[in-house]
């Protein structure tokens, strides 16, 4: 896979499927979760003025989704890129839920 030039600063899974992105979702529980999601997107698919261990932090490959986790504010925002898509799932102010939701497999992959 060709890496972003963008995020050549980028955790290799996400710079690898980086290129290919072209559009993206979100979940109905991840625009509850946050008031200011368009900024929280933004920042996320712009890739700049934060360290990529902060935005792109690879948790697992679920299906054929990769599965990422960025903390933005002391909030954890969970995503994925499936396909040529990023879908933001859920977001999280505590990570002991963050956590619980990341066991229940079954649940994330009916979000894709």
């Amino acid at each position: 896979m060709e890496q972003c030039q963008k995020c050549s600063g980028c955790s290799s899974h996400f710079s690898n499927l980086r290129s290919s992105i072209v559009d993206y979702s979100m979940s109905k529980h991840f625009s509850k979760d946050l008031d200011n999601y368009q900024q929280v997107i933004d920042k996320i698919m712009s890739c700049d003025k934060q360290s990529s261990e902060e935005l792109h932090k690879f948790e697992e490959k679920i299906q054929d989704a990769y599965l990422f986790r960025a903390k933005i504010d002391g909030v954890h925002i969970v995503y994925a890129v499936s396909g040529n898509k990023i879908i933001f799932l859920r977001a999280f102010k505590n990570f002991k839920e963050y956590g619980k939701f990341l066991e229940n497999k079954k649940a994330i992959r009916m979000m894709f």
